[in-house]
């Protein structure tokens, strides 16, 4: 069914988001992968020690050299480095989609440039694929399809649940990054004292690069696997 759609995956809090912050900081390659185990069979690659990170059940994981934090990746950290994450949800998630043609990642930060790839794209079907938490929908990742479906210039055909989260889009337009906090993962985060994180996982267009999920790794998206418009 997905063999010849893109499908956009949002793990808002915080796997696309962090995923976004290490392409963004120089990382020389990235790899996400579904478990601990596929994590700790990659930790050494043909270049040296790769840098390993993520989370389970929102801490960082057991063995991992930095957590789940987009603040845990700065450029004097992942720089020329390869690095390989886990998530609970997310990176799962990019696993089940990967027969989809094309995989992007979607988060807050990137919303508007991942709308202009997918207005940019011929492919038949379309997929924005929430993560989720706990297997329960997440405000968070519904806050950045909707932020997607808005930035898109002329959606085609839309499902119902597309319709709710494009009109909820235009509704709060300029304003979706501020309800993060609204959320339960943004209500723990909160709590533990991360009010900076959701700021910044919560800054709508800060980013023009969109990534994409390959057999080879994360990478920043080649205009070379069209697709269409749609829901």
């Amino acid at each position: 069914m997905l063999t010849d759609a893109t499908v956009v995956v949002f793990d808002v809090l915080l796997a696309t988001t962090t995923l976004l912050a290490i392409a963004e900081h120089g990382a020389r390659s990235i790899r996400a992968v579904a478990t601990l185990a596929e994590a700790e069979a990659l930790r050494v690659g043909p270049d040296g020690p790769r840098i390993l990170g993520g989370e389970q059940g929102g801490y960082k994981a057991p063995g991992m050299d930095r957590g789940p934090l987009p603040t845990e990746y700065p450029p004097e950290v992942v720089a020329g480095r390869d690095v390989v994450f886990v998530s609970t949800n997310g990176t799962p998630t990019l696993a089940a989609v990967a027969p989809a043609r094309t995989v992007l990642l979607g988060c807050l930060r990137n919303a508007p440039a991942v709308a202009r790839v997918l207005d940019a794209r011929t492919t038949e079907d379309l997929y924005l694929i929430c993560a989720g938490s706990r297997g329960h929908a997440s405000w968070e990742d519904f806050l950045a399809a909707a932020a997607v479906l808005d930035a898109i210039a002329d959606p085609g055909e839309l499902n119902d649940a597309a319709l709710i989260a494009r009109d909820f889009g235009a509704r709060h337009r300029g304003a979706l990054g501020t309800l993060l906090p609204r959320g339960r993962v943004g209500r723990w985060l909160a709590a533990r004292g991360y009010a900076d994180v959701l700021a910044y996982a919560g800054e709508v267009g800060a980013s023009d690069l969109v990534l994409e999920a390959t057999v080879d790794g994360i990478r920043p998206v080649s205009a070379a696997h069209p697709a269409r418009r749609g829901a």
